[in-house]
């Protein structure tokens, strides 16, 4: 198949859904936090009972506006809702309000790793509810299906892109850097466990050097980054047999299956005019001012790329910065500590090194330690007085993760003060070059790399607490 693969270019495009962090529903009163009981968070007009009325959420409007901005999207002045129908049993009203030939953001596009992806557009919605299946009954796997209603009406942000990716990876890192500007600007946690963020992959193959498109099939729902990159290569290796074979790829809706690592047909795709679209008659036409979009724009936060260029710009490499903006609370913490006068290098070495290291075998975030950027921005400061060695450092920041204890509370309660008396240095070295006359012997007949050795020694004498620097002077001095 890899062969095969050299005759084709594949074409992709992400439809991804965000789910907006507002405290109540697109259209109704109802809350829309994850995890309550089913069907506890409805209201008549999320039940779609008659004669109910939706009513516009402004913070939902607010949002959408934020993200086009953050998204390069133009805003036009003037958007308006529409009736999306079709039947399914988690849509009580039969229709679903969207935004169809009039969104709140069109003609953007995001840069992911130095490629420009183009975002067709953004547009406003309310979500469906959610079907949950359940009883066993042989080879279907579930006897009767229930349905929750609490996530109905829940306001999403549907972001189209333009079918500018050519790779699985490419649409990973699409997908991952749209995330981490949707968190970043505060709009949806992209949370893709809970469904807060979900993604729908239109995939074809055209031979190489064709300017024609193949037909698409959509995969529908992937939730995570791997599943993503998983079902594009499956489609692409389906789509590919297909053709090579004398078939023609149907246009159609799949199902990504992550336990058969397959696809599987759901249904014929629809094109517009099969879901019947008109203008929401409940719903006016929303005029948007420049300068509420103005007002909007001045209260962006830093962006993703904006800050990974800015810790470049501090000394870090590309990978560290890119790890740390990827994981927007070690961000969030690492400017503040930049703020308390740290440097960036030492701090950076500290987050990617110890404290990653103590946060994944927790399995926890920074925020859930007891950590400061005060405290750290202390050690740092600490080691680079040569009050306490940087080896001392790298013990006791696992202490103030635990218990938040400061770190001079820590060295002056344990004695962990650096060892810098030259004399004082001096005796540990001597006793050292006097305990191991062996190696001594062997180091002045050539074997220099036993120099790491002695300096191993003097600071297991010290338990850590002799300066670096001052004991790699004083051996070279006395060994000559």
């Amino acid at each position: 198949m890899e062969n095969l693969r050299d005759k084709y270019e594949v074409v992709i495009g992400l439809e991804v859904h965000a789910q907006l962090k507002t405290k109540s529903k697109i259209f109704a009163p109802d809350g829309c936090e994850f995890g309550h009981e089913p069907n506890t968070q409805t209201s008549p007009i999320t039940l779609g009972m008659p004669g109910v009325l939706p009513v516009l959420n402004k913070e939902v409007v607010n949002m959408g506006i934020l993200t086009g901005l953050a998204l390069n999207c133009e805003i036009p002045e003037c958007c308006k809702f529409d009736r999306k129908q079709y039947f399914y049993p988690d849509l009580p009203k039969g229709y679903q309000i969207s935004q169809y030939d009039q969104p709140i953001c069109v003609n953007g596009y995001i840069n992911v790793k130095g490629k420009r992806i183009g975002i067709t557009r953004a547009h406003l919605e309310e979500d469906a509810g959610k079907l949950v299946h359940a009883g066993a009954d042989g080879l279907a796997g579930s006897s009767y299906s229930l349905v929750d209603l609490n996530r109905a009406g829940t306001p999403l942000l549907e972001i189209v892109s333009e079918p500018d990716m050519r790779s699985s990876e490419e649409a990973r890192n699409y997908m991952e850097e749209l995330r981490n500007i949707v968190r970043y600007i505060g709009v949806c946690d992209g949370n893709l466990e809970e469904g807060s963020m979900r993604c729908d992959a239109n995939i074809s193959i055209m031979p190489k050097g064709s300017k024609e498109f193949g037909t698409r099939a959509e995969i529908k729902n992937v939730n995570s980054f791997s599943a993503l990159q998983r079902a594009i290569e499956f489609e692409i290796d389906r789509q590919i047999e297909i053709v090579e074979e004398g078939g023609q790829v149907v246009q159609e809706t799949r199902l990504w299956d992550d336990n058969s690592k397959e696809t599987r047909s759901m249904r014929g795709k629809e094109d517009a005019h099969d879901y019947r679209y008109f203008p929401e008659p409940d719903l006016m036409p929303l005029k948007i001012s420049r300068e509420w979009v103005n007002e909007i724009k001045n209260k962006m936060p830093e962006l993703p790329q904006a800050k990974r260029e800015r810790y470049i710009g501090l000394g870090l490499s590309e990978y560290d910065a890119s790890v740390i903006v990827e994981q927007m609370g070690l961000a969030l913490f690492f400017d503040e500590v930049l703020k308390s006068g740290a440097n960036p290098k030492t701090a950076v070495n500290f987050i990617m090194g110890e404290i990653a290291a103590y946060l994944k075998e927790e399995h926890i975030e920074i925020s859930d330690t007891k950590l400061t950027p005060e405290n750290l921005s202390e050690l740092i400061s600490l080691i680079e007085k040569n009050t306490i060695s940087n080896n001392i450092g790298k013990q006791i920041i696992f202490e103030m993760l635990k218990d938040g204890t400061s770190a001079s509370e820590i060295v002056e309660k344990k004695g962990l003060s650096q060892i810098t008396d030259e004399n004082a240095l001096k005796e540990i070295v001597q006793k050292v070059i006097n305990s191991n006359s062996n190696q001594v012997e062997a180091y002045k007949n050539g074997k220099t790399q036993l120099f790491g050795f002695f300096v191993g020694q003097v600071m297991k004498e010290t338990k850590g607490r002799a300066n670096p620097k001052a004991v790699n002077d004083i051996l070279k001095e006395i060994l000559g």
